[in-house]
């Protein structure tokens, strides 16, 4: 099932994408009551191989998650394809690749491979010709028209806010459906992207006032204020993922010293909230309604046993 970003872009001033990296960050986000996902390129290579994001994790295992994420939700998802996995040749079978697996859209940025994060020091970007041959070839690519090309650029840190602006508007007459400027210093760079383009710009946001990243924290508010259609807030979720985990296995490593079990509901979510948000209940009714009578009975006895 297709499912349109581009109709959210048109009924919606601003949209806003947690960055997801599995099923139990993408079902929780779609029940807080997001309308649109979009997968964290470090978070699943962070998650997945236990490495840094610098261009290791390879097209399948990028596909392959994604389409496990697509199906853990009704939300439409755009993925992080990093830098098209090569030239604008590959570019055409990585967008079909990516479309097939259920996403809603794909982004594809201008950095030299071995890409790194975007706020990571040390990037290099490919000449803008090369990289308007990869959004042509994305867009001849894809089938369904509703399908996005997201051309982020990491130019600023390169090239400056000038020559930043001058790529955004190569890739947006390439045929880009949205301009991704990536590490903005500012208001003004922001201003200055949003001035100089006719289609949606997405601005991505770190994950807390006292993260070092190369683009100050700054309201919903004040981003759509400036024009900005899309905030994407890539890392909050994997980052709060550690935080829970660091602050459980300290917990656990306390229980070792301790004379009782030591008991903190407050820290984790009950059984019952797992149950419920992975479906569990919709697989028992499927079992209640063809399994075997004497089988189901046998599950569901009050007692265990086949009375």
């Amino acid at each position: 099932m297709q499912r349109s970003i581009r109709k959210l872009l048109d009924k919606h001033p601003i949209l806003v994408s947690p960055g997801v990296y599995d099923g139990y960050s993408a079902r929780l986000a779609e029940q807080a009551g997001f309308s649109l996902l979009s997968t964290t390129g470090a978070g699943l290579v962070n998650s997945r191989l236990g490495l840094p994001d610098v261009g290791l994790f390879s097209m399948r295992d990028n596909v392959e998650a994604c389409r496990a994420i697509v199906d853990a939700t009704s939300l439409p998802i755009s993925a992080d394809a990093e830098t098209g996995y090569g030239n604008a040749a590959t570019v055409h079978y990585v967008v079909r690749a990516f479309e097939r697996a259920g996403v809603s859209a794909v982004s594809i940025e201008d950095q030299v491979s071995p890409k790194r994060c975007g706020h990571v020091a040390g990037k290099e970007v490919i000449p803008v010709e090369e990289m308007v041959g990869k959004i042509r070839a994305a867009v001849d690519a894809r089938s369904n028209p509703d399908f996005l090309i997201i051309a982020r650029t990491d130019a600023i840190a390169v090239e400056g806010i000038e020559g930043a602006v001058a790529r955004a508007r190569a890739y947006q007459d390439a045929g880009a459906d949205v301009i991704f400027p990536d590490a903005v210093r500012g208001r003004e760079d922001i201003e200055r992207i949003v001035s100089a383009l006719r289609i949606p710009v997405r601005i991505n946001m770190g994950f807390g006032i006292r993260t070092r990243t190369t683009t100050p924290l700054m309201s919903i508010q004040s981003l759509k204020e400036l024009g900005v259609r899309w905030v994407s807030l890539s890392r909050l979720l994997p980052a709060a993922a550690i935080k829970g985990m660091q602050q459980a296995l300290q917990v656990m490593r306390e229980a070792i010293e301790a004379e009782t079990m030591i008991e903190r509901p407050d820290m984790v979510a009950d059984m019952d909230t797992i149950k419920s948000l992975m479906g569990y209940e919709p697989y028992l009714e499927i079992e209640r309604r063809f399994l075997p009578e004497d089988q189901v009975r046998r599950k569901y006895a009050p007692s265990g046993g086949d009375k």
